[in-house]
């Protein structure tokens, strides 16, 4: 059997378990949240240097993003989001995985995006070997307050997700969902 001669940052961008704690990973993070930060440290009266930290932050946006800080994330590479995108406080990316969000997306107050997996072997997680699954979110979603996304999910366009709720599987064009974890409520079309 070959020995598999990729750096851990290699796996982690082939969507391969990885581990947490090699130099070049806690750089990347490292560097991630000092951007974050200095992206917190800003003012209401700053909205210039707000939108270039987070171009320089995210792997994607577009001069029409809003975030009110805070805002965490491990990565930022790994941050696709479309235009005229807004997240309200207290929003958190755990991106070792892509997390890809279209256009016109509102995310409501300290909500979640989680691309980040434990192993269930316990040797391993406590090893701290992680993998990630990407987030997937289509056009014109409305996130309400404190809602989770777990990794793997794919969410349609024009969706409405419910506060509180915790998506842990796909979910279809034109839909509403509330609950833990979210089912669908009704169709908006």
């Amino acid at each position: 059997m070959e020995k598999d001669t990729r750096t851990e940052m290699e796996k982690l961008k082939a969507g391969e378990m990885f581990w947490n704690s090699d130099p070049e990973i806690s750089a990347a993070k490292s560097r991630a949240r000092a951007l974050a930060d200095r992206f917190n440290a800003t003012t209401e009266d700053q909205p210039e240097e707000r939108t270039r930290l987070l171009k320089e932050l995210f792997g994607e946006c577009g001069d029409d993003i809003f975030i009110k800080p805070p805002f965490y994330c491990d990565y930022g590479f790994n941050l696709h989001v479309g235009k005229n995108f807004f997240a309200n406080f207290a929003c958190v990316m755990l991106d070792a995985a892509p997390i890809t969000i279209g256009d016109n997306c509102l995310i409501g107050p300290e909500c979640g995006f989680y691309t980040v997996n434990h192993p269930m072997d316990s040797e391993t997680r406590v090893a701290n070997y992680v993998y990630g699954e990407p987030i997937t979110v289509g056009d014109n979603v409305w996130f309400g307050g404190h809602c989770v996304v777990l990794s793997g999910v794919t969410i349609g366009n024009n969706v409405v997700v419910g506060a509180g709720s915790v998506v842990t599987k796909d979910i279809p064009d034109n839909a509403v969902v509330a609950g833990n974890p979210a089912r669908i409520i009704r169709y908006t079309r």
